[in-house]
């Protein structure tokens, strides 16, 4: 996906960020300039990025904070969307895809602190893919979704595995303050279809996978949920886990790294 009319075509690495008291959205040039540009970048997507109005303002990317680069309605995400994941949580496969929701509440930023609740026994970072939604989506065939997508970001599926397991529904266990990290960016010139996914924690590599291995893929998954629910601008579709999910800690540092889109950092500390 390109930009219309600025420069010859420039692929958007599209990106949301505070600095001097406000709230930008903006474009990444490179690896350290940011471009400023009015308004949102889903006013006016149908389809494709046209031309953004640039206010003139640039901002080096070490002098800003990045903040989650959306703020969905809602977090539509699936479970059990990778075979090898199941059985580490002694579930079966599912015969359409599992899908659940997180609130908007949940929602935190690269960098951010993820808070482990008080009385928590076993809280999991979840690495996974997410479908960022461009505009207005209802009942969409799969063959036209991708005209209903703005790019794709990084998501970190927070987890209280023990309240997972007590509940039966997954509503409370996943819908934490900062259970939901996303960033650190929108990338809109990607192919979702097989992409290397890692989450590293201190460091360390403990989930590897390929969004080739998904269940049901990125169009076989809006398509669905679109059938289900009306997907606003916004919204985030989180794509599912793969096997390789584990315990965090206070003082831990969590990164979420896929290929062609970028990494989420966030650190883990204790409530209160």
């Amino acid at each position: 996906m390109v930009i219309i009319g600025y420069k010859e075509e420039v692929i958007l690495r599209i990106v949301r960020f505070a600095a001097q008291g406000k709230i930008k959205y903006g474009i990444l040039e490179g690896d350290n300039t940011i471009r400023c540009f009015r308004g949102s970048p889903f006013a006016g997507f149908k389809g494709s990025v046209g031309s953004f109005k640039f206010e003139g303002s640039t901002y080096r990317l070490d002098e800003v904070r990045l903040l989650a680069p959306c703020v969905p309605s809602k977090i539509v995400a699936l479970g059990l969307n990778y075979g090898r994941h199941a059985p580490e949580i002694k579930m079966a496969l599912p015969s359409v895809p599992l899908i659940f929701l997180k609130p908007s509440t949940a929602v935190i930023g690269p960098d951010d602190k993820i808070v482990l609740p008080r009385g928590s026994s076993r809280v999991d970072y979840e690495g996974e893919l997410g479908v960022v939604i461009g505009r207005k989506a209802k009942d969409v065939p799969s063959d036209r979704v991708e005209g209903y997508i703005l790019g794709y970001t990084c998501v970190n599926d927070v987890t209280e595995r023990h309240i997972q397991k007590a509940d039966g529904q997954w509503t409370r266990a996943k819908g934490y303050d900062t259970f939901a990290p996303i960033g650190p960016w929108i990338e809109t010139d990607v192919d979702p279809n097989d992409l290397k996914l890692e989450t590293c924690l201190n460091g360390e590599i403990r989930q590897s996978a390929c969004t080739s291995d998904l269940i049901f893929g990125v169009a076989e998954v809006v398509s669905f949920i679109s059938g289900v629910m009306t997907l606003l601008p916004g919204d985030i579709i989180a794509t599912g886990t793969p096997s390789g999910i584990g315990r965090m800690s206070p003082g831990d540092v969590v990164e979420v790294s896929i290929e062609g889109v970028g990494t989420l950092r966030n650190f883990v500390v204790a409530q209160g």
